[in-house]
């Protein structure tokens, strides 16, 4: 598997520090999240899920723990909008530059507003899509956040 993709070229250029995490993608996976979870040996909450959706017909991006939901309308209200969708797997893939399983939001081939639910600061580090199935990236919420220039928001439901 390569190490390297646009995702953690775009730490690197950001000097954000990152450790890569590998294990073995499982497409069939009811929750993809969860199932890296499960591979890497830790909660479910602390693997988190990047959402590309259309606030007010923009792209834009949403990540949020793999364990539960994301509120559409708290994105959209994060993101100074009035609604929110969940953008099409094709659509998402063209726009990212990423396939559907691998899709990070560090290094997309257009730069979109982020909002990154506020549960990732509480842990010292969270795991969030490296670029490619089946590889993470473990990074602290608040130098995520920083890469990412985004909103951190309450986004999940429980």
């Amino acid at each position: 598997m390569a190490q390297a993709t646009r995702a953690t070229k775009a730490l690197e250029q950001a000097g954000t520090r990152f450790e890569l995490r590998s294990y073995d993608y499982d497409p069939d996976a009811d929750s993809i999240g969860q199932a890296a979870a499960s591979a890497l040996g830790v909660e479910p909450a602390q693997v988190f899920k990047t959402l590309m959706v259309l606030i007010d017909g923009k792209p834009a991006c949403a990540i949020a723990p793999s364990d539960g939901e994301v509120s559409m309308k708290r994105v959209a209200a994060a993101l100074g909008a009035k609604s929110a969708t969940m953008m099409r797997p094709a659509d998402a893939e063209r726009l990212t530059g990423y396939k559907v399983g691998g899709i990070s939001p560090f290094g997309q081939m257009r730069k979109v507003p982020v909002v990154l639910d506020e549960t990732a600061l509480l842990w010292d580090a969270i795991f969030i899509n490296g670029g490619q199935r089946g590889l993470q990236v473990f990074l602290a919420g608040e130098d995520a956040a920083q890469a990412l220039d985004a909103v951190i928001a309450d986004i999940s439901m429980a």
